[in-house]
């Protein structure tokens, strides 16, 4: 059966500052919990005033803190900013503090613009060394060797589980060849979506972490208690993909009643495109979405983004997706 987590980006919302973001990201973890979510992951996202787990280790283990069981990671660490040493000391110590409950996705995109790159000192040839940066850090969480010079201390020998993150097949092929998992990030770039899990699970090596292949599909899920009040708590996450696409930034808005009156006809198209894995709806509508999701990608697991202004709504809707996914253990599709 597939399984849920929860993919958070600590979203500010408008009327709110950080530290709101991070109180409801802590409140969301122990709700995804209680509801038996398998992890919950947070994303590096840097000069966002509307994101605000950019230091996600720091983020993560006050997280980890307010919560007992579920697994907590990045999703991703965008591994080309940092130098392997210093991801492996910070996740070694998560896991050291928390054992048994810390997975590491790695990304090879920057999570950020060309400006902020190099306010990182970083540069976008950071992102050719991917392949082997992996496998540095990998080293660097494995038991240390006798002679081994260099150590994560904390670190070495936790053995943090790594995941590749990945919206196309370089990542999908890199996942294989390592035997790790593979997450897709189709919540926002889905395009490559059929061809990248094809590719994936065709060419898997086995590995001392993952003998089977295993794929996350991200999306996008929004529910509510009827269609249309689903529908225009999405609208929050239309206008802020509306602005990625006319390349302004702000704080997570609240939803609207008309949305197209917001977009011009070309944004819509273009929206529509990254977002064409979303589901949204009621409970029963969700049900159907995922049962469809299930049937095209064979996911072993979803992690769910929902990018939803008001905090007590977005809890509902992760309780009703909750509630969705146990139906799609039912004939949905024949009975749809």
């Amino acid at each position: 059966m597939t399984t849920l987590s929860v993919l958070d980006l600590a979203f500010v919302p408008e009327g709110g500052e950080p530290a709101d973001a991070l109180r409801n990201s802590a409140d969301l973890a122990r709700h995804a919990e209680r509801l038996g979510y398998r992890r919950f992951w947070m994303a590096e996202h840097h000069n966002m005033v509307g994101v605000a787990s950019a230091a996600t280790a720091v983020a993560l283990g006050y997280v980890a803190g307010k919560t007992s069981t579920i697994r907590i990671g990045a999703g991703g660490v965008m591994l080309p900013n940092h130098s392997p040493l210093v991801i492996a000391e910070q996740f070694g110590t998560l896991a050291t503090l928390y054992p048994g409950r810390v997975d590491l996705g790695l990304g090879r995109a920057p999570g950020t613009d060309g400006q902020t790159l190099r306010a990182l000192r970083r540069d976008h040839s950071s992102a050719d060394n991917f392949p082997r940066d992996v496998l540095e850090l990998q080293a660097l969480l494995a038991p240390a060797g006798d002679n081994q010079v260099i150590q994560a201390v904390p670190g070495a020998g936790t053995n943090v589980p790594l995941f590749i993150l990945g919206s196309s097949l370089f990542g999908a092929e890199l996942a294989a060849m390592l035997g790790l998992p593979y997450a897709f990030a189709s919540h926002f770039a889905p395009q490559a979506l059929d061809e990248a899990v094809a590719l994936y699970r065709a060419r898997f090596e086995p590995s001392a972490q993952l003998a089977r292949p295993h794929v996350i599909v991200g999306v996008n899920a929004v529910a509510a208690e009827t269609d249309a009040e689903a529908r225009r708590l999405f609208t929050s996450a239309q206008q802020q993909f509306t602005r990625m696409v006319r390349g302004t930034r702000g704080k997570l808005p609240a939803p609207i009643d008309d949305i197209e009156a917001y977009w011009t006809p070309r944004e819509k198209a273009h929206v529509h495109s990254m977002l064409s894995c979303a589901v949204v709806g009621s409970a029963e509508t969700v049900a159907r979405g995922l049962d469809a999701l299930v049937e095209r990608t064979g996911a072993d697991e979803f992690i769910v983004a929902a990018a939803i202004y008001d905090h007590a709504a977005r809890l509902r809707s992760y309780g009703l997706v909750a509630e969705a996914m146990e139906e799609t253990a039912r004939p949905l599709t024949a009975s749809a």
